[in-house]
Protein backbone atom coordinates (compact mmCIF):
# COMPACT_ATOMS: atom_id res chain seq x y z
CA UNK A 1 0.00 0.00 0.00
CA UNK A 2 1.29 3.47 -0.87
CA UNK A 3 1.59 5.60 2.26
CA UNK A 4 0.53 9.23 2.27
CA UNK A 5 4.03 10.10 3.48
CA UNK A 6 5.43 8.77 0.19
CA UNK A 7 3.30 11.24 -1.69
CA UNK A 8 4.42 14.03 0.64
CA UNK A 9 8.09 13.35 -0.13
CA UNK A 10 7.49 13.63 -3.87
CA UNK A 11 5.70 16.97 -3.64
CA UNK A 12 7.83 19.95 -4.49
CA UNK A 13 7.67 21.95 -1.28
CA UNK A 14 9.18 25.12 0.00
CA UNK A 15 11.12 25.23 3.26
CA UNK A 16 8.95 26.10 6.21
CA UNK A 17 8.76 29.83 6.83
CA UNK A 18 8.29 31.36 10.24
CA UNK A 19 7.05 34.89 9.76
CA UNK A 20 5.65 37.25 12.36
CA UNK A 21 3.19 39.77 11.04
CA UNK A 22 4.15 42.65 13.33
CA UNK A 23 1.94 44.53 15.72
CA UNK A 24 1.88 45.17 19.46
CA UNK A 25 1.06 43.19 22.55
CA UNK A 26 2.31 39.88 23.89
CA UNK A 27 -0.53 37.65 22.66
CA UNK A 28 0.22 35.58 19.60
CA UNK A 29 -1.02 32.62 17.58
CA UNK A 30 0.85 30.04 15.56
CA UNK A 31 -0.85 29.26 12.26
CA UNK A 32 0.26 26.37 10.06
CA UNK A 33 -0.54 27.86 6.68
CA UNK A 34 -1.11 25.75 3.57
CA UNK A 35 -2.89 28.57 1.76
CA UNK A 36 -1.19 31.07 -0.54
CA UNK A 37 1.14 33.13 1.61
CA UNK A 38 0.23 36.53 0.19
CA UNK A 39 -3.46 35.99 0.93
CA UNK A 40 -2.85 34.64 4.43
CA UNK A 41 -0.50 37.49 5.27
CA UNK A 42 -3.14 40.05 4.34
CA UNK A 43 -5.75 38.25 6.46
CA UNK A 44 -3.37 37.87 9.39
CA UNK A 45 -2.36 41.53 9.25
CA UNK A 46 -5.97 42.69 9.25
CA UNK A 47 -6.77 40.39 12.17
CA UNK A 48 -3.82 41.74 14.13
CA UNK A 49 -4.87 45.34 13.51
CA UNK A 50 -8.36 44.52 14.75
CA UNK A 51 -7.40 42.46 17.81
CA UNK A 52 -3.77 43.20 18.67
CA UNK A 53 -3.03 39.46 18.48
CA UNK A 54 0.13 38.67 16.56
CA UNK A 55 -0.04 35.82 14.03
CA UNK A 56 3.07 33.71 13.42
CA UNK A 57 2.86 31.85 10.12
CA UNK A 58 4.54 28.58 9.29
CA UNK A 59 3.93 28.14 5.57
CA UNK A 60 4.33 25.01 3.46
CA UNK A 61 2.22 22.79 1.24
CA UNK A 62 -1.01 21.90 3.03
CA UNK A 63 -0.39 18.16 2.66
CA UNK A 64 3.06 18.52 4.20
CA UNK A 65 1.75 20.51 7.16
CA UNK A 66 -1.11 18.07 7.77
CA UNK A 67 1.37 15.21 7.80
CA UNK A 68 3.55 17.18 10.21
CA UNK A 69 0.62 17.77 12.57
CA UNK A 70 -0.17 14.04 12.53
CA UNK A 71 3.43 13.34 13.49
CA UNK A 72 3.42 16.03 16.19
CA UNK A 73 0.08 14.88 17.56
CA UNK A 74 -1.14 16.76 20.61
CA UNK A 75 2.36 18.23 21.07
CA UNK A 76 2.02 20.37 17.93
CA UNK A 77 2.91 24.04 18.46
CA UNK A 78 0.18 25.02 16.00
CA UNK A 79 -2.99 26.69 17.19
CA UNK A 80 -4.66 26.96 13.77
CA UNK A 81 -4.42 24.99 10.54
CA UNK A 82 -5.36 26.77 7.29
CA UNK A 83 -5.21 24.89 3.99
CA UNK A 84 -6.25 24.92 0.34
CA UNK A 85 -8.02 21.56 0.16
CA UNK A 86 -10.59 19.88 2.39
CA UNK A 87 -8.99 16.36 2.34
CA UNK A 88 -6.16 17.67 4.54
CA UNK A 89 -8.73 18.79 7.12
CA UNK A 90 -10.65 15.52 6.85
CA UNK A 91 -7.45 13.61 7.62
CA UNK A 92 -6.75 15.65 10.76
CA UNK A 93 -10.35 15.24 11.92
CA UNK A 94 -10.04 11.47 11.45
CA UNK A 95 -7.04 11.52 13.79
CA UNK A 96 -9.01 13.45 16.42
CA UNK A 97 -6.65 16.43 16.20
CA UNK A 98 -9.22 19.18 15.60
CA UNK A 99 -11.47 21.00 18.08
CA UNK A 100 -15.16 21.58 17.43
CA UNK A 101 -15.81 25.17 16.43
CA UNK A 102 -18.54 27.30 18.03
CA UNK A 103 -21.89 27.27 16.30
CA UNK A 104 -21.64 31.05 15.91
CA UNK A 105 -18.66 30.48 13.61
CA UNK A 106 -19.99 27.45 11.75
CA UNK A 107 -23.24 29.11 10.76
CA UNK A 108 -21.46 31.93 8.94
CA UNK A 109 -21.05 29.65 5.90
CA UNK A 110 -23.38 27.20 4.10
CA UNK A 111 -23.60 23.74 5.65
CA UNK A 112 -22.08 22.04 2.59
CA UNK A 113 -18.89 24.11 3.01
CA UNK A 114 -18.07 22.97 6.53
CA UNK A 115 -17.39 19.73 8.39
CA UNK A 116 -20.37 17.65 9.39
CA UNK A 117 -18.83 17.26 12.85
CA UNK A 118 -18.10 20.99 13.18
CA UNK A 119 -14.31 20.62 13.33
CA UNK A 120 -13.50 22.95 10.45
CA UNK A 121 -15.11 25.60 8.31
CA UNK A 122 -14.69 26.65 4.68
CA UNK A 123 -13.10 30.00 3.87
CA UNK A 124 -12.86 30.15 0.07
CA UNK A 125 -13.90 28.17 -3.01
CA UNK A 126 -12.49 27.40 -6.43
CA UNK A 127 -13.64 25.16 -9.27
CA UNK A 128 -11.73 22.53 -11.23
CA UNK A 129 -11.86 23.20 -14.94
CA UNK A 130 -10.19 22.73 -18.29
CA UNK A 131 -7.89 25.33 -19.80
CA UNK A 132 -7.73 25.05 -23.59
CA UNK A 133 -5.98 26.73 -26.51
CA UNK A 134 -8.51 27.69 -29.23
CA UNK A 135 -5.80 27.52 -31.90
CA UNK A 136 -5.38 23.81 -31.14
CA UNK A 137 -8.91 22.72 -30.29
CA UNK A 138 -12.26 24.33 -30.97
CA UNK A 139 -14.56 24.88 -28.03
CA UNK A 140 -17.21 22.74 -29.72
CA UNK A 141 -14.80 19.79 -29.62
CA UNK A 142 -14.19 19.95 -25.87
CA UNK A 143 -15.28 16.90 -23.86
CA UNK A 144 -18.60 16.75 -22.04
CA UNK A 145 -16.92 14.98 -19.13
CA UNK A 146 -13.45 14.94 -17.64
CA UNK A 147 -13.62 11.16 -18.05
CA UNK A 148 -13.54 11.61 -21.83
CA UNK A 149 -9.92 12.78 -21.63
CA UNK A 150 -8.93 9.12 -21.19
CA UNK A 151 -10.20 8.28 -24.69
CA UNK A 152 -7.62 7.58 -27.44
CA UNK A 153 -8.72 10.68 -29.38
CA UNK A 154 -7.08 12.85 -26.68
CA UNK A 155 -3.65 11.22 -26.88
CA UNK A 156 -0.86 13.83 -26.51
CA UNK A 157 -3.43 16.61 -26.24
CA UNK A 158 -3.80 16.75 -22.44
CA UNK A 159 -1.62 18.23 -19.69
CA UNK A 160 -1.90 17.26 -16.03
CA UNK A 161 0.05 17.84 -12.81
CA UNK A 162 -0.60 14.61 -10.85
CA UNK A 163 1.72 15.44 -7.93
CA UNK A 164 0.29 18.93 -7.46
CA UNK A 165 -1.82 18.90 -4.29
CA UNK A 166 -4.82 20.19 -6.26
CA UNK A 167 -5.02 17.04 -8.43
CA UNK A 168 -5.95 14.33 -5.86
CA UNK A 169 -9.26 16.06 -4.97
CA UNK A 170 -10.27 15.73 -8.63
CA UNK A 171 -9.44 12.04 -8.48
CA UNK A 172 -11.39 11.87 -5.23
CA UNK A 173 -14.39 13.39 -6.99
CA UNK A 174 -14.17 10.72 -9.71
CA UNK A 175 -14.02 8.01 -7.04
CA UNK A 176 -16.97 9.51 -5.16
CA UNK A 177 -19.19 9.83 -8.23
CA UNK A 178 -18.04 6.97 -10.48
CA UNK A 179 -16.38 4.43 -8.19
CA UNK A 180 -12.81 3.28 -7.65
CA UNK A 181 -12.64 1.02 -10.71
CA UNK A 182 -13.80 3.80 -13.03
CA UNK A 183 -11.27 6.18 -11.47
CA UNK A 184 -8.48 3.65 -12.00
CA UNK A 185 -9.44 3.21 -15.67
CA UNK A 186 -9.57 6.98 -16.12
CA UNK A 187 -6.10 7.43 -14.65
CA UNK A 188 -4.74 4.64 -16.84
CA UNK A 189 -6.11 6.50 -19.84
CA UNK A 190 -4.50 9.74 -18.69
CA UNK A 191 -1.21 7.88 -18.30
CA UNK A 192 -1.41 6.98 -22.00
CA UNK A 193 -2.66 10.38 -23.16
CA UNK A 194 -1.23 13.11 -20.99
CA UNK A 195 1.93 15.16 -20.79
CA UNK A 196 2.91 15.42 -17.13
CA UNK A 197 3.94 18.67 -15.44
CA UNK A 198 5.03 19.41 -11.89
CA UNK A 199 2.45 22.09 -11.08
CA UNK A 200 -0.85 23.41 -12.35
CA UNK A 201 0.86 26.76 -12.95
CA UNK A 202 3.07 24.93 -15.44
CA UNK A 203 0.01 23.31 -17.04
CA UNK A 204 -1.81 26.58 -17.68
CA UNK A 205 1.37 28.19 -19.03
CA UNK A 206 1.98 25.28 -21.41
CA UNK A 207 -1.55 25.44 -22.78
CA UNK A 208 -1.33 29.22 -23.12
CA UNK A 209 1.92 28.85 -25.12
CA UNK A 210 0.34 26.30 -27.41
CA UNK A 211 2.51 23.39 -26.26
CA UNK A 212 -0.58 21.26 -25.56
CA UNK A 213 -4.27 21.62 -26.39
CA UNK A 214 -5.92 21.30 -22.95
CA UNK A 215 -5.02 20.97 -19.29
CA UNK A 216 -6.77 20.09 -16.05
CA UNK A 217 -6.46 22.94 -13.54
CA UNK A 218 -8.25 24.84 -10.81
CA UNK A 219 -9.76 27.91 -12.46
CA UNK A 220 -7.83 30.43 -10.40
CA UNK A 221 -4.51 29.53 -12.07
CA UNK A 222 -5.80 30.92 -15.36
CA UNK A 223 -6.76 34.23 -13.77
CA UNK A 224 -3.39 34.47 -12.02
CA UNK A 225 -1.58 33.94 -15.30
CA UNK A 226 -3.72 36.65 -16.87
CA UNK A 227 -2.76 39.02 -14.04
CA UNK A 228 0.91 38.16 -14.58
CA UNK A 229 1.18 38.45 -18.36
CA UNK A 230 -1.76 40.72 -19.24
CA UNK A 231 -4.94 40.05 -21.17
CA UNK A 232 -3.33 40.56 -24.58
CA UNK A 233 -0.89 37.71 -23.87
CA UNK A 234 -3.65 35.25 -23.01
CA UNK A 235 -4.04 32.76 -25.85
CA UNK A 236 -6.13 30.29 -23.86
CA UNK A 237 -9.58 30.14 -22.28
CA UNK A 238 -11.41 28.31 -19.52
CA UNK A 239 -14.02 25.62 -19.95
CA UNK A 240 -16.17 24.29 -17.12
CA UNK A 241 -17.44 20.74 -17.31
CA UNK A 242 -21.23 20.43 -16.92
CA UNK A 243 -22.65 20.54 -13.41
CA UNK A 244 -22.63 17.08 -11.88
CA UNK A 245 -19.40 16.07 -13.60
CA UNK A 246 -16.42 15.36 -11.30
CA UNK A 247 -14.31 17.59 -13.53
CA UNK A 248 -16.10 20.65 -12.18
CA UNK A 249 -15.65 19.78 -8.51
CA UNK A 250 -15.74 22.70 -6.06
CA UNK A 251 -12.62 22.67 -3.90
CA UNK A 252 -12.98 24.13 -0.41
CA UNK A 253 -10.16 25.98 1.31
CA UNK A 254 -10.75 25.67 5.04
CA UNK A 255 -9.48 26.39 8.52
CA UNK A 256 -9.55 24.63 11.88
CA UNK A 257 -8.46 25.04 15.49
CA UNK A 258 -6.29 22.23 16.79
CA UNK A 259 -7.57 20.30 19.77
CA UNK A 260 -4.18 20.90 21.39
CA UNK A 261 -4.16 24.65 20.70
CA UNK A 262 -2.39 26.63 23.42
CA UNK A 263 -4.55 29.69 22.77
CA UNK A 264 -7.85 28.19 21.73
CA UNK A 265 -10.01 31.27 22.33
CA UNK A 266 -7.75 33.52 20.28
CA UNK A 267 -7.57 30.77 17.65
CA UNK A 268 -11.37 30.73 17.46
CA UNK A 269 -11.33 34.51 17.05
CA UNK A 270 -8.95 34.15 14.11
CA UNK A 271 -11.19 31.55 12.46
CA UNK A 272 -14.22 33.76 13.10
CA UNK A 273 -12.42 36.66 11.41
CA UNK A 274 -11.66 34.60 8.29
CA UNK A 275 -15.37 33.87 7.75
CA UNK A 276 -16.56 37.32 8.83
CA UNK A 277 -17.71 39.84 6.28
CA UNK A 278 -14.46 41.78 6.73
CA UNK A 279 -12.29 38.72 6.18
CA UNK A 280 -14.31 37.52 3.22
CA UNK A 281 -14.10 40.94 1.58
CA UNK A 282 -10.32 40.77 1.81
CA UNK A 283 -10.46 37.49 -0.12
CA UNK A 284 -12.74 39.10 -2.70
CA UNK A 285 -10.55 42.17 -3.15
CA UNK A 286 -7.30 40.24 -3.38
CA UNK A 287 -5.59 38.67 -6.38
CA UNK A 288 -5.97 35.08 -5.18
CA UNK A 289 -9.02 34.62 -7.45
CA UNK A 290 -10.93 32.36 -5.10
CA UNK A 291 -14.62 32.76 -4.35
CA UNK A 292 -15.59 33.93 -0.86
CA UNK A 293 -17.56 31.24 0.92
CA UNK A 294 -19.77 33.62 2.88
CA UNK A 295 -23.13 34.37 1.18
CA UNK A 296 -23.61 37.97 0.15
CA UNK A 297 -19.93 38.78 -0.42
CA UNK A 298 -19.17 39.33 -4.10
CA UNK A 299 -16.05 37.77 -5.61
CA UNK A 300 -13.21 39.50 -7.43
CA UNK A 301 -14.70 41.39 -10.37
CA UNK A 302 -12.46 39.45 -12.80
CA UNK A 303 -14.25 36.22 -11.89
CA UNK A 304 -17.57 35.17 -13.40
CA UNK A 305 -20.37 34.98 -10.84
CA UNK A 306 -20.13 31.64 -9.05
CA UNK A 307 -23.75 30.80 -9.84
CA UNK A 308 -23.18 31.44 -13.55
CA UNK A 309 -20.57 28.71 -14.04
CA UNK A 310 -21.10 24.97 -14.06
CA UNK A 311 -19.86 23.33 -10.87
CA UNK A 312 -20.27 20.20 -8.78
CA UNK A 313 -20.48 20.44 -5.00
CA UNK A 314 -19.80 17.34 -2.91
CA UNK A 315 -19.76 17.12 0.86
CA UNK A 316 -16.12 16.98 1.96
CA UNK A 317 -16.74 13.66 3.69
CA UNK A 318 -17.47 12.13 0.27
CA UNK A 319 -14.15 13.37 -1.10
CA UNK A 320 -12.41 11.81 1.88
CA UNK A 321 -8.81 12.35 2.96
CA UNK A 322 -7.03 11.84 -0.41
CA UNK A 323 -5.47 8.53 0.60
CA UNK A 324 -7.40 6.42 -1.89
CA UNK A 325 -6.89 9.03 -4.61
CA UNK A 326 -3.13 9.15 -4.01
CA UNK A 327 -2.88 5.37 -4.08
CA UNK A 328 -4.64 5.25 -7.45
CA UNK A 329 -2.36 7.97 -8.83
CA UNK A 330 0.70 5.91 -7.89
CA UNK A 331 -0.79 2.67 -9.19
CA UNK A 332 -1.27 4.41 -12.54
CA UNK A 333 2.42 5.39 -12.38
CA UNK A 334 1.52 9.05 -12.51
CA UNK A 335 3.17 9.91 -9.20
CA UNK A 336 6.76 9.31 -10.24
Amino acid sequence: MIRRSTYVVILVVAAAILAGCGGSGNRSLTVYNGQHLELTRSLASAFQRETGIRVNLRTDDGVVLADQIVQEGHSSPADVYFTENSPDLVELAEHGLLARLPRSVLTQVPARERALDGTWVGVALRVSSLVYNPSLVDRSQLPHSILDLARPSWKRKVAIAPIDSDFPPVVGAVIATQGEDAAARWLAGLKRNADVYQTEESVVSAVNRGDVAVGIINQYYWFRLQREVGKTAMHSALYYFPSGDPGSIVNVSGVAVLASAHRSRDAQRFVAFLVSRAGQRLIARGDDFEYPVRPGVSANAELPAFGSIAHTSLQASRLGDDREAVQLIFRAHLGS
